[in-house]
């Protein structure tokens, strides 16, 4: 079964064509529990997410915040595992027709097998994997099942990303490009969105892919900010904080993150 790569690339076209950046939000699977985490994804797309990223908790996220690695470590001890994880995307993608995609680092990837995750992923109705620690010098094995099975390889890109080694990164990944930038840690607010600005330009100056920004977006003025330079914003802790916040009450957290999600989606559109 071909996986949902075209349906990626179609949904983030379509946000394009209405004038406007897609919204992407992301949870790591298992959190608060494997069932709850899949009603929590399917509301963030109810609420008005475009695209979903899956997180794949990991004991060691050097990516990821305290409040993402609050979350895997809840995860983790409520025993996820991949097929989990797989099973969220697949459940998640089935109840809403929307484009999901798994986040993960190498490792489990690697240790689960790499053509055995394209396929099974693929399954599941899965658009394509982010990979964040992924080299691209490393990554062929990885190219070539996830283009066998219809998954996009969507690859990091950062601010200290030279010209020739964006070019490099963006040639050799397919569905979109995930642009990292930290509000809010690297400098003042108004640097770091200037940063992040000026990577979205270099980067589409090497790719007709589009370029979605993970910029530590909470609230929809910042998302409409981020909205104004790149094809796509990219919510996570965010939607992780309203689950947190309502721990022992699912419903309320589920309320949380639609109504974020609702937010964010106006201010997308703003």
């Amino acid at each position: 079964m071909a996986g949902n790569v075209e349906l990626l690339s179609s949904v983030l076209a379509g946000a394009k064509a209405e004038g406007r950046a897609a919204l992407v939000g992301y949870l790591p699977a298992g959190f608060p529990t494997v069932d709850g985490g899949v009603r929590a994804v399917t509301a963030m797309i109810e609420g008005g997410c475009d695209v979903v990223e899956v997180g794949l908790p990991h004991s060691d996220p050097v990516l990821d915040g305290p409040v993402i690695q609050t979350a895997d470590d809840i995860a983790l001890r409520g025993g996820v595992k991949i097929v989990d994880v797989i099973r969220t995307v697949g459940e998640a993608h089935a109840a809403t027709g929307a484009p999901v995609l798994c986040m993960t680092y190498w490792n489990p990837v690697d240790a689960y097998g790499v053509e055995r995750f394209a396929a099974d992923l693929a399954a599941a109705g899965g658009a394509g994997c982010i990979l964040p620690d992924l080299p691209v010098e490393e990554s062929e094995v990885w190219r070539k099942a996830a283009e066998e099975h219809g998954l996009a390889t969507v690859f990091v890109v950062a601010p200290s990303s030279r010209d020739e080694r964006l070019a490099k990164i963006t040639a050799a990944g397919t569905g979109f490009v995930y642009a990292a930038s930290l509000m809010g840690v690297t400098g003042t607010r108004e640097s770091v969105g200037r940063e992040a600005q000026d990577l979205v330009a270099r980067t589409r100056a090497t790719t007709d892919l589009p370029v979605c920004v993970g910029l530590g977006v909470s609230n929809a003025e910042q998302a409409a900010e981020v909205a104004q330079f790149a094809d796509g914003v990219i919510v996570g802790s965010a939607f992780v904080k309203r689950l947190l916040a309502h721990e022992g009450d699912l419903e309320a957290g589920l309320a949380g993150v639609r109504e974020l999600a609702g937010e964010l989606a106006k201010g997308v559109r703003a």
